[in-house]
C-alpha cells in the first residue's frame, strides 16, 4: 500500500479525486491482444519505443498505444500532448524473460486519465487486475529485493501536475533522430511508430511546422551532454518541469521542444545552483544541484544513487539504483561538463 506521505502528495498534486472507471478484471479484455493465448497483439495497437527509457530496476519493456479511429493527438502544447478520449497505452514489464505486469492508461477526455495495472501469473497464462493500492514483492529482482506493482495513487504522483500527462510518448521521445548514447537505449524494431509516422499518418495535429522536416533533438555541445540531458529528461523531468509538482524548487530537468524554448534551460537552472538538500558528509553551503567537475557535491548524483525512501530520486518506482546511469552522469559532470557544457 502506498505510504500516507505519498498518498497526501498525490492528493496535493492532483487537486481532484482520481478517476476510477470499471477496468476489466482480466488483461485479455482490455483490447491489447487479438489472440491472448498466442500473445498476438491487436494490429490496431501501435508499437513504440522511447529513445530515453525510464529506469525501472532493469525491467525490459514493451509498449503499445491505441488511438480511436478518426482521432488525432493534439500537440498544441508541444511538450504535453492531449490525447483523444478512448486512447489506451499499455506498458509491459518483464524480469528474467518473464512477463510480470502490464500497466494501462486510458484517456477519459478533457485531459483526464485513468490508471490500472495487471499482474501476470507464473506461467503467463493470465494477468489479473491489481487492487488500487498496488501489489508488493511480485517477483524477486535481486536477492532480498522485490518488484512492486504500483497503486493508482503512485501512478498519479508521477503523471499528474498542472496537467495529467501520458509520459514517454512525446515529440522528443519519439523523435526519429535517436540518441545512440542514451543509457539503456532500446533498438526500435520494424513497424514501430515514431513522430514521423504520426505526422505522415495524420495521427497528430496542431504540431510545430518544423517537426515535418526537422526531428526534435537535444541541443548539446557534446554527445555525452546530449545523452545526460536526455536521461534526466526521462527520469527526473516528469516532476522537475515548469508544470510539475516540484516547479517551485527552480530545477528544470525536462527538455522543452516548444519553438523558441531556450536550449540551455536545464543547464542554467542546475549548474552551480545551491541545493536545499545538503549532500551528506559535505560542509554546509557546498551542496549544489549540479556542480561542474564535482559529482561528490552534486545533489542530483547523490539522490540518484541512494535508495533511502526519503531521499532517493525518482522517489517512486525503483528499488535499485541505476548504477550504469549513475556512472555515466558522474563522468559527464566530472570530465565533460566543466569544460564543454558550461557557457
Amino acid at each position: 500500500m502506498a505510504s500516507a506521505l505519498w498518498l497526501a502528495f498525490a492528493l496535493l498534486i492532483s487537486g481532484r479525486a482520481a478517476s476510477t472507471p470499471a477496468f476489466p478484471d482480466d488483461l485479455r479484455s482490455t483490447g491489447l491482444y487479438s489472440d491472448f493465448g498466442h500473445k498476438t497483439i491487436d494490429p490496431r495497437n501501435l508499437h513504440y519505443s522511447p529513445q530515453y527509457p525510464l529506469w525501472s530496476d532493469g525491467a525490459s519493456k514493451q509498449r503499445w498505444i491505441y488511438l480511436p479511429p478518426g482521432t488525432a493527438i493534439d500537440a498544441s502544447d508541444p511538450d504535453i500532448w492531449s490525447f483523444p478520449e478512448g486512447t489506451k497505452i499499455w506498458k509491459e514489464f518483464s524480469f528474467g524473460g518473464r512477463r510480470v505486469e502490464t500497466r494501462l492508461i486510458e484517456s477519459l477526455g478533457g485531459g483526464r486519465l485513468a490508471f490500472a495495472a495487471y499482474a501476470w501469473n507464473a506461467d503467463e497464462t493470465e494477468a489479473r487486475l491489481v487492487l488500487q493500492r498496488g501489489l508488493k514483492n511480485v517477483v524477486e529482482i535481486r536477492p532480498g529485493v522485490g518488484h512492486d506493482i504500483p497503486g493508482v495513487w503512485d501512478c498519479r504522483a508521477c503523471h499528474v501536475g498542472d496537467k495529467e500527462e501520458i509520459l514517454g510518448f512525446s515529440a522528443l521521445q519519439l523523435s526519429p533522430d535517436r540518441d545512440p548514447k542514451a543509457p539503456h537505449a532500446e533498438h526500435p524494431s520494424a513497424g514501430m511508430v515514431n513522430l514521423a509516422t504520426l505526422v505522415g499518418k495524420k495521427l497528430i495535429r496542431s504540431y510545430p511546422v518544423a517537426w515535418a522536416s526537422h526531428a526534435p533533438r537535444i541541443a548539446a555541445s557534446t554527445t555525452a551532454g546530449r545523452a545526460a540531458l536526455g536521461y534526466m529528461h526521462a527520469n527526473c523531468g516528469n516532476c522537475h518541469n515548469p508544470s510539475g509538482p516540484l516547479e517551485s524548487r527552480g530545477l528544470i530537468l525536462r527538455y522543452s521542444v516548444k519553438p523558441g524554448a531556450a536550449d540551455e534551460t536545464v543547464i542554467v537552472t542546475s549548474l552551480q545552483r545551491p541545493s536545499r538538500f545538503p549532500v551528506p558528509d559535505t560542509a554546509p553551503g557546498t551542496s549544489f544541484f549540479i556542480r561542474p567537475g564535482d559529482p561528490g557535491h552534486s545533489a542530483v548524483v547523490y539522490r540518484m544513487g541512494t535508495r533511502n525512501p526519503l531521499r532517493q530520486m525518482p522517489p517512486l518506482g525503483t528499488e535499485i539504483a541505476d548504477e550504469d546511469a549513475l556512472k555515466f552522469i558522474s563522468q559527464w559532470i566530472e570530465k565533460d561538463l566543466i569544460n564543454k557544457e558550461k557557457k
